[in-house]
């Protein structure tokens, strides 16, 4: 087994790694990964005074002029700010520090705003954390078959041509995204309208309705698999667009359905 740099901590020198918690904190910035920003930032190269700017800046807040030592004063206001935040405040302000780390005119600019981009990814993993840092912003992230089945299916689409379709499926993943609360019928309704759209055009209606697919062009999608996308595709009627009262779909459920639709859109452009 090959050695990376003695400067890694064991468990990465050996390929050491704990299994992934399940997701379950999406709503939330606890403290343990406010604590670990903190840390992280000071080692790509920041100080207290950049760290209380950036915070200041997101919260609209005057540093305090009084607070001129770096220790314990600076850091004790930047600290005490970044605590204090509403969660979807913080990810505001971790999104501001991989965007001055990427702008920086430091020759290890790029570098630095991928390692903290990365440590913050390997976090949000090893702690059930719902998200992920992907070019410098925040979105949501999903288990490794959501992942995989859901921006794999973006690439097929853009690789057919399917431009409408993934964009949709782009819309889907920014409503689970959305702070500080996520659009779930939203989600629902452009995930079943890529499907819908790519449904379609692989039979060459373009008026009707995925359920009118499923119906009048049989084998379109395989048995019995058919009758699944015609139940999710009743579920997102019933769930995201005759809206009641009282009823909001889970994120799991949303999820599911998110998931299924760009798993079988994928299978129809193939």
């Amino acid at each position: 087994m090959a050695i990376d740099s003695p400067k890694k901590p064991f468990s990465k020198r050996y390929g050491y790694r704990s299994q992934p918690k399940e997701i379950t904190i999406w709503e939330d910035a606890p403290e343990n990964l406010r604590h670990f920003v903190l840390e992280t930032v000071g080692t790509v190269g920041y100080g207290p005074s950049d760290v209380r700017k950036l915070i200041c800046s997101v919260l609209h807040r005057r540093p305090d002029p009084s607070n001129w030592s770096e220790y314990p004063n600076v850091w004790g206001e930047a600290q005490e700010l970044t605590y204090g935040c509403e969660w979807f405040k913080f990810y505001d302000f971790v999104e501001e520090i991989c965007r001055s780390l990427a702008n920086s005119t430091a020759e290890s600019a790029g570098e630095r705003s991928a390692q903290f981009q990365d440590a913050l990814n390997e976090f949000f993993v090893d702690e059930g954390i719902g998200w992920q840092m992907i070019d410098g912003e925040i979105v949501t992230r999903g288990t490794e078959t959501f992942e995989s089945g859901v921006h794999g299916a973006v690439e097929v689409l853009e690789a057919a041509g399917r431009v409408a379709a993934r964009d949709e499926i782009h819309e889907a993943l920014s409503d689970l995204s959305r702070r500080p609360e996520a659009d779930l019928t939203g989600a629902i309704q452009h995930a079943m309208a890529a499907l819908e759209c790519v449904a379609r055009d692989v039979c060459g209606d373009e008026q009707a309705t995925l359920g009118e697919v499923i119906k009048r062009y049989p084998g379109t999608i395989p048995k019995p698999l058919d009758d699944s996308v015609a139940k999710a595709w009743g579920y997102a009627s019933e769930m995201a667009r005759h809206i009641r009262e009282g009823r909001k779909p889970e994120r799991k459920d949303v999820e599911l359905i998110v998931g299924l639709a760009a798993t079988v859109a994928t299978y129809l452009s193939r």
